[in-house]
């Protein structure tokens, strides 16, 4: 069975190699006279062009990259403005003022109130009462907002002032 099988193979290989001789003979002519007259072109590559030298003479001018040309004037002492970090924190301190939502506003003599949801709890808080993690305190308090100035750090460390709002929250019953 083995000599059988051999056979068989050798007579398939030279039955395929028989056949893919002679077939393309045609097309491989075509082809070298359908090619015969081209040539390629090439362009040829532009003219490098020569850039004048700068001389950068570095006594009397400051260098390009140092840190001063990019950032600010940093004012003496700071800039002034900081948080007071002795004063006793509030609850509504330890949330940020994302989480936070104005459910209501409350209306007592000339004082306006803004009720404030965290979490599960509801706080009543005025103007000067303190919200969120950037020691932002209530500036106004008006029907539809509490209007808040944050002190936050900018990239050189120093505090700058940030004023935000926390709008009021419509019911899904009311809209």
């Amino acid at each position: 069975m083995r000599t059988g099988t051999f056979i068989l193979g050798v007579l398939v290989t030279l039955a395929l190699v028989a056949c893919g001789g002679g077939e393309h003979d045609d097309l491989r002519q075509w082809m070298k006279e359908s090619t015969k007259d081209l040539k390629g072109k090439v362009p040829p590559l532009p003219e490098i062009k020569a850039f004048p030298i700068v001389s950068y003479e570095t006594a009397d001018l400051v260098a390009p990259f140092q840190s001063s040309r990019i950032e600010p004037e940093k004012k003496a002492g700071g800039g002034g403005i900081k948080p007071d970090l002795n004063r006793p924190r509030e609850p509504l301190e330890s949330f940020p003022l994302e989480s936070l939502t104005m459910v209501g506003t409350l209306q007592q003599g000339k004082m306006a109130y803004a009720i404030i949801r965290a979490d599960k709890s509801v706080y009543r808080v005025k103007i000067g009462n303190y919200l969120g993690q950037n020691f932002g305190i209530i500036t106004n308090v008006i029907e539809t907002e509490v209007q808040l100035r944050e002190l936050v750090q900018d990239a050189a460390g120093d505090w700058i002032e940030r004023s935000s709002t926390l709008q009021l929250q419509e019911q899904e019953g009311n809209k």
